[in-house]
């Protein structure tokens, strides 16, 4: 037995062999016209050697960091990848720059090798020395641009640099002009006693003050009144207009008094002394106002009685309180100057506290001016120095070996018979790959093998292994040639289908009655199977019933010699409502009934559901020993899946050539799943796959060489490419025999 994935790639170099053709024609067609095309001239390889070299004497740093910057110099930069260079030869010695791509330049040990290849060996050298001259050019002029490159650079970056400078340089200029700094230091060491001196001064005028509270104290105690008090009472007594009112008051009241004793208040002099008293009054509210406000300024009123007690202090008394005032005035400044000196230390302490800050400005003011001026030398003398190395500008490389023939090139020949064969090897490996990548993407399985180990993968059982059908007999009619049924008694076919119905006795505790046959997709031979199961179940003595339930295809009772009844496609569930009336039973085979299809519908879904399909499948449950229903396959419809509560169990049918991988495992996963969410249910399950059109032996009985016909056989559902190999010899052995 060939290895399935050989018998794979066997299988698939006869479907797509014209790939293999097509691939070794081209690769013929292409070696052939390599081999016919002109053989070129022999090239000769030119070889040239520069060395490194370093000017005897250098004076400026600029020079020395050209001439190490030069060591880093590629051969791409000075050739390589450089078409100036190349331009520049090609224009020399008179050929075009692409000539000249093929030269190159390599760094061997310190030695840059020059290598060129030519037809011509002459013009190869002149090319080369052309090439070694511009190169040497090349150096000089990455040198010379380095150090223009400097000296632009610090041109470009020394005036920014100056204007820095000078800024600086204003900023310390300022600092010293406003900070005096150059009396920071001097002043420092005297400013604590400047300190020490304020704070004694201020207990000198606390203690003054202290005397000073002590003697307005005792004054205020002698006088009974305040200082303020003490003021206005010597104000007003010191005031003659006050004195003189006061006179008047006392005349008026003493004259009022004396009336009242014998006169009521209407006496008409009464009343006038009364007028009087309060016209003096008035006078004399209104002019303690202005004694008291001072300047003009009108102070409040203040009570006559009040007034005329200010105003009643004795000359001793007066004494007192120009003493008392004059004790306040003295307070007054001593509390002034104390306050005024306590500023003074205050600002003594924050100018002592802020030297160290100030003299950290300035010493950070003063090194940012050097570091500055020290950058603007430095630049400075970088450019004097470039400049200077303006004359020390040379090559970093010189000639160290002129152009010479390394190595003369020899024509060669190509030999046509050999490239042809390496051309036909090629298309052969490369058409082989393409088959074996075209037989993989086509997704189908090629051999029954490959089926039955994705099953085993997938822990799916295998119920039956079915043959191809082969048909002989020439008087069979041509209908069923096309569908080969088994209807011969002593069929070697049957052998297999009988295998698949004990196999399926065998499932579980209870042996499955009703089963339903699907298919992933169309042509993969559910009918075919469904038919002759039920042909071999019955030839077993079960009394068998197939019922086409694939109400979307035409028939193939008639491959059975049945006709379906005229009226059961104008009125379908009328016709599966009387059982009696759409059982047919089949002619030739014996205990073998069938229903079948009264027709093609586009949408069957409501007679599959509908009560009369359930009432048949009951009473077909009853009065069958073995029922089969043919469903549509399951890719393009439900039906299968409507049918399959009414039955002990589903059967999907498989064949190599026709199903494909990805929909086969689509179909066993979707079953797989529902049967594991129904697991606690009783009522039908997936029972496994059946494999048919396997290109397995089938020992045929011997008969008469003349009873045989070995006109082309008919394969079942679909025309296949070839018979297997297997059965292929058994027919060949029977036939010599």
């Amino acid at each position: 037995m060939a290895i399935p994935i050989v018998k794979r790639y066997l299988i698939a170099l006869g479907l797509y062999k014209w790939v293999g053709v097509a691939t070794f024609t081209l690769g013929l067609g292409v070696s052939g016209i390599v081999a016919l095309q002109p053989t070129p001239e022999a090239k000769h390889t030119i070889l040239g050697a520069l060395r490194s070299i370093r000017p005897a004497i250098l004076f400026s740093n600029t020079g020395n960091t050209i001439q190490e910057r030069a060591a880093a110099v590629t051969p791409d930069m000075l050739l390589n990848n450089n078409d100036a260079v190349k331009q520049a030869a090609a224009e020399k010695v008179l050929v075009t720059p692409r000539k000249l791509k093929g030269a190159k330049l390599r760094l061997k040990e310190g030695v840059y090798l020059l290598s060129y290849e030519d037809t011509d060996s002459e013009k190869a050298v002149e090319v080369v020395d052309a090439l070694m001259a511009e190169i040497i050019k090349e150096s000089r002029k990455i040198n010379a641009t380095y150090q223009t490159s400097i000296i632009n650079e610090v041109k470009k970056r020394l005036p920014p640099a100056i204007e820095e400078l000078r800024d600086a340089q204003q900023k310390l200029q300022k600092f010293e002009r406003d900070e005096e700094a150059l009396l920071i230091t001097s002043r420092a060491a005297g400013l604590p006693g400047q300190i020490a001196a304020s704070r004694q001064q201020q207990t000198q005028i606390n203690l003054e003050l202290e005397g000073v509270e002590a003697q307005i104290n005792s004054l205020e105690e002698q006088l009974g009144l305040s200082a303020d008090q003490a003021y206005v009472a010597r104000a007003l007594a010191a005031d003659p207009i006050i004195a003189n009112l006061r006179v008047q008051l006392y005349q008026v009241e003493n004259e009022l008094n004396k009336l009242l004793l014998d006169f009521t208040e209407e006496y008409p002099p009464v009343v006038e002394l009364r007028r009087q008293k309060q016209v003096a009054e008035q006078q004399l509210q209104q002019r303690a106002a202005e004694v008291l406000g001072g300047n003009g300024i009108a102070a409040p009123l203040r009570q006559v009685d009040q007034i005329r007690v200010d105003a009643s202090l004795d000359p001793t008394r007066q004494q007192l309180a120009e003493t008392l005032i004059a004790l306040k005035t003295q307070k007054e400044q001593l509390e002034r100057q104390l306050q005024t000196t306590i500023e003074i230390e205050q600002k003594l302490e924050v100018e002592y506290r802020n030297i160290p800050d100030k003299q950290l400005e300035l010493t950070q003011l003063q090194e940012e001016v050097a570091v500055k001026k020290s950058r603007v030398d430095q630049m400075r003398a970088t450019l004097e120095d470039a400049e200077a190395a303006e004359a020390e500008i040379t090559s970093s490389l010189a000639v160290a070996q002129k152009a010479f023939v390394h190595k003369k090139g020899e024509a060669g020949e190509k030999s046509l018979p050999l490239m042809m064969a390496i051309g036909g090897l090629a298309g052969i490996v490369v058409g082989g790959g393409l088959i074996f990548v075209l037989g993989m993407l086509s997704g189908k399985f090629y051999s029954w093998e490959e089926i039955k180990t994705t099953l085993k993968e997938k822990d799916v059982p295998l119920l039956g292994l079915l043959p191809d059908v082969m048909l002989f007999d020439p008087d069979i009619d041509i209908d069923i040639k096309a569908f080969p049924l088994l209807l011969e008694r002593n069929s070697p076919y049957l052998e297999f289908y009988e295998k698949l119905r004990t196999n399926l006795q065998r499932q579980g505790s209870h042996a499955p009655k009703v089963l339903v046959l699907s298919s992933g997709a169309k042509k993969e031979g559910k009918t075919f199977c469904a038919y002759n199961l039920a042909i071999a179940a019955a030839r077993a003595g079960k009394r068998t019933l197939v019922i086409e339930a694939d109400l979307r295809s035409p028939s193939k009772a008639k491959s059975l010699k049945i006709v379906p009844h005229p009226y059961s496609c104008a009125e379908p569930l009328r016709y599966y409502g009387d059982i009696n009336d759409c059982i047919q039973q089949v002619p030739e085979i014996e205990n073998l009934y069938m229903i079948p299809s009264p027709g093609v519908f586009k949408q069957p879904g409501g007679i599959i559901e509908s009560s009369e399909m359930q009432r048949l499948l009951s009473d077909s449950r009853h009065r069958f020993d073995f029922v089969i229903l043919d469903a549509p396959c399951m890719t393009q419809n439900n039906d299968a899946f409507i049918l399959e509560p009414y039955t002990d169990g589903m059967i999907i049918v498989t064949r190599p050539h026709i199903t494909v991988s990805g929909m086969l495992a689509e179909v066993i996963e979707q079953l797989t799943n529902d049967e594991e969410d129904e697991s606690s249910k009783s009522g039908p399950k997936f029972l496994g796959v059946v494999i048919n059109g396997a290109d397995i032996p089938v020992e045929f009985p011997l008969e008469p060489l003349d009873d045989l016909d070995f006109s082309e056989p008919q394969i079942a559902d679909s025309p296949r490419p070839s018979i297997g190999a297997s059965t292929a010899g058994v027919l060949k052995s029977e036939v010599r025999s």
